[in-house]
């Protein structure tokens, strides 16, 4: 979730301020905290605008409460500060800045009466359907904040929202046609498709051997380790009828079917009395790993297994990795017995012979092979695509088309997908493993239905608010400079 959020923080910046109102409405929830020092300095200048550290302490708390709710309730100080959610508040209130100093240029005003309207409005200051002023002053209290210091912040908030309101632009009935019209298009094709089956490829060991030499830093053996191993074994370790019921009763919480049951002690018993072996073996684990340790036992076997190698558990694994030669690992489950292993000597991956990496080389080798063969037919196949014999589809949109031959529906929908998106009248478009060669015979528009007409001027008006606003807020970082009078604000 936070490496999420840090992907797209950049949204959350634009959009996080604009919330105080739709957030106080979800009713009063503890914010976060974070305090910079005296409320009464400035942190920063924007344009002809003053940052005061009350602000930016108002909406690091709001940030910080939003991301706690994602978390839920998992954040902390310490993740904040990995998070960089001092950088994103103080940003956030940069971009709000700037575009306080455009309306102010402008002469875009939010009077007292609609800073007033929009404070009663919010549900969290109201009782049975009415503004509620000691609601209102109970929550001021209980942030530290006065009076001014909010409303400012709520006409600020009014400000933007009438300021973008003005500067959006509605999706034009041009608009709407000309992606309509790309939405609406219909095209019938001559095609054929090839799979890899349609070539034929020869393989023979001087070609093998060719590829590898090119390739063979792709072919290393993997790690190996020599390993000391003391077994101790449960298996024989006696256990009783009433230690078992005991043992079940403690832990009957682990034993579960398929579906999350709860197993009886009887359907269970063989893993209880597995489990309750292994508790009791424990200890006699441990002092095998003592003497071993003191060097008063050897080893029961030496073991030579490549990394991750199945003799051995994953618990396993997981520590020896960690250790050095000459390093003992305590005693860890592995199948019904207790593994204490030495790690002897580690044996680093190297480059395969040609003989060892043969097995791997030659099924990737026919695959290139065979790669390179499909193409070559299918530039083959473009220059007579009008001549041979090949498939004629019917009139095709994304919404409504048959399976190409040799297709099923997915392929044939990306293989749509890519026709749709290329400017090419005839072509080779790659689907999975299979290859389609195509000349479009035929257009015609499908006139939209109200929902497609519906669905294209959203992503219109979408498409219009992203890049304005990319265009826009690049515009005044240019107009309205930047001064940061306090450290650590920015990246």
């Amino acid at each position: 979730m936070i490496s999420w959020m840090q992907r797209h923080n950049k949204y959350l910046v634009w959009t996080i301020w604009i919330a105080t109102i739709a957030f106080i409405g979800a009713g009063f929830v503890g914010w976060g905290s974070y305090h910079f020092g005296s409320q009464a300095g400035s942190v920063a200048k924007v344009g002809d605008i003053e940052i005061k550290q009350s602000k930016l302490n108002m909406v690091y708390s709001n940030l910080y409460n939003q991301y706690n709710r994602m978390l839920q309730g998992q954040l902390d100080e310490k993740k904040a500060k990995e998070m960089g959610l001092v950088q994103q508040a103080f940003a956030t209130i940069a971009t709000q800045a700037k575009l306080l100093n455009y309306a102010k240029d402008t002469g875009l005003i939010v009077s007292d009466e609609e800073v007033a309207q929009a404070l009663e409005s919010i549900k969290g200051f109201q009782s049975h359907g009415a503004f509620d002023k000691k609601a209102y002053e109970m929550y001021l209290k209980s942030q530290h904040l006065k009076a001014k210091t909010f409303e400012d912040t709520l006409r600020d908030e009014l400000t933007i929202t009438k300021l973008l309101n003005l500067l959006h632009v509605p999706a034009l009935p041009l608009e709407i046609e000309t992606i309509g019209a790309a939405v609406g298009s219909a095209d019938k094709i001559v095609y054929t498709v090839l799979t890899p089956e349609d070539v034929n490829i020869s393989t023979d060991d001087a070609a093998l051997k060719q590829y590898w030499q090119a390739h063979k830093e792709m072919y290393k053996t993997p790690t190996t380790y020599s390993l000391g191993v003391v077994w101790t074994d449960s298996s024989n370790t006696p256990v009783t009828e009433d230690e078992l019921k005991s043992f079940y009763n403690a832990n009957s919480y682990n034993y579960t079917d398929a579906s999350g049951k709860q197993l009886s002690f009887q359907d269970a018993k063989a893993d209880v009395t597995k489990d309750l072996r292994l508790k009791k073996t424990k200890k006699s684990a441990q002092k095998a790993y003592i003497a071993f340790k003191k060097g008063k036992r050897d080893n029961d076997e030496i073991l030579v297994l490549p990394v991750n190698d199945m003799k051995l558990s994953k618990e396993v694994w997981d520590a020896v990795r960690q250790k050095q030669p000459g390093d003992i690992v305590k005693p860890k489950i592995v199948n019904n017995r207790y593994a204490t292993v030495k790690i002897i000597k580690v044996q680093q991956p190297k480059i395969m012979t040609f003989e060892q990496a043969k097995a791997l080389v030659q099924p990737k080798y026919e695959a290139d092979e065979r790669k390179k063969a499909l193409f070559a037919l299918a530039e083959k196949t473009l220059k007579n695509i009008d001549k041979s014999h090949t498939n004629i589809s019917n009139f095709m949109t994304l919404d409504h088309f048959d399976n190409l031959d040799k297709l099923n529906s997915q392929e044939s929908l990306q293989f749509l997908q890519k026709l749709f998106t290329s400017l090419k009248e005839k072509g080779i478009i790659t689907v999975s493993n299979k290859v389609v060669v195509y000349n479009i015979i035929a257009q015609k528009y499908q006139p939209l239905d109200q929902n497609q007409t519906a669905l294209v001027t959203q992503t219109v008006n979408t498409a219009k608010k992203r890049v304005f606003e990319n265009n826009f807020l690049k515009a005044l970082d240019e107009k309205y400079p930047t001064k940061v009078y306090m450290g650590g604000l920015t990246n």
